[in-house]
């Protein structure tokens, strides 16, 4: 959900482009200091605050042709200190396309690999969940979500036998829009959950109101999807360059601008930004390190994208 709307989504010469460029360029080089991590407020366990998101981004066939530059990505992702991929039955062969190329980089024991059930009914869901088991290659996974509350009071009892067992190590819940939110939060308040994941952006900042004061004082984690209002924010400082006292956030594009502003926000555990291309991977990660803007930067932030 985001960086394919840098640009238009590959083609296959732009693909072999990519190909010849990833041959000669040389690995992203970890900066210092580490990347920034957040507490899991129910485990106590610390993950990267910049993850990975795959919606529409990863939904590719089985060509070396296709994967080549998805494989850069999950690369340069774990080499810098990521974790945290996001993913999906909803979005197409994304859990499989995640699955393979982390295998083949031998990097899957190093992800913290977060997906959802999305269907209704008790088998329906435990055939959907072992299927994302089998695509992602994994036995156990870190965190199973209900996509956008699909059936949840059925697939919450299933993810709680689950995590007894030992098959899911969290449980959330997902949304996408504010007009959800009437239902997220009646599930938030009644049940005991570890992750919420919630659209939360410069360009909607609903959640900011409802959702991540609720989670806070659930002792919930949260994942900001969404981060750049799949590519409406771009499109607001097209052509425009970064005011100058951004420097002083350590903000080097409009994209960092924006996923800083999110990660300013500490109730959110962890952003998860989108993307199939090495450059704009190694962009978002460089938001998880550096200064973050306090509270009157971000108000300055807001005001600033609000008047383009």
């Amino acid at each position: 959900m985001d960086h394919a709307f840098r640009g238009e989504p590959l083609t296959r010469r732009a693909v072999l482009r990519l190909m010849a460029a990833a041959a000669a360029r040389p690995a992203p080089a970890s900066a210092s200091p580490a990347p920034l991590a957040r507490p899991i407020p129910s485990s106590g366990e610390t993950i990267p605050a910049v993850g990975l998101g795959t919606w529409r981004t990863f939904d590719v066939g089985a060509s070396p042709t296709e994967r080549a530059p998805l494989r850069d990505v999950l690369k340069d992702f774990a080499e810098l200190g990521g974790r945290v991929v996001d993913s999906s039955p909803m979005y197409g062969a994304a859990e499989s396309v995640v699955g393979d190329l982390a295998a083949d980089l031998a990097i899957t024991d190093k992800l913290f690999l977060a997906t959802k059930v999305w269907t209704s009914g008790r088998d329906a869901g435990v055939a959907q969940m072992e299927q994302s088991l089998r695509r992602l290659r994994t036995q156990r996974l870190d965190l199973m979500q209900i996509h956008n509350l699909l059936d949840w009071r059925t697939h919450l009892r299933t993810l709680r036998d689950w995590k007894a067992a030992g098959r899911v190590r969290y449980v959330g819940v997902t949304h996408y829009t504010s007009s959800a939110y009437d239902e997220l939060e009646r599930v938030l308040r009644s049940e005991p959950l570890d992750f919420v994941q919630v659209n939360y952006s410069l360009d909607e900042r609903e959640a900011e109101r409802r959702i991540l004061p609720l989670a806070r004082d659930r002792g919930v984690a949260v994942l900001a999807n969404r981060p750049f209002s799949e590519g409406n924010l771009f499109q607001r400082v097209r052509g425009q360059p970064l005011p100058g006292w951004a420097a002083a956030l350590d903000c080097e594009s409009w994209a960092q601008f924006f996923l800083k502003w999110i990660l300013a926000h500490t109730t959110v555990t962890c952003v998860i930004p989108a993307t199939s291309r090495p450059q704009h991977l190694i962009d978002n990660m460089k938001a998880g390190r550096g200064t973050l803007p306090d509270a009157a930067t971000r108000e300055r932030m807001a005001a600033l994208v609000a008047a383009r």
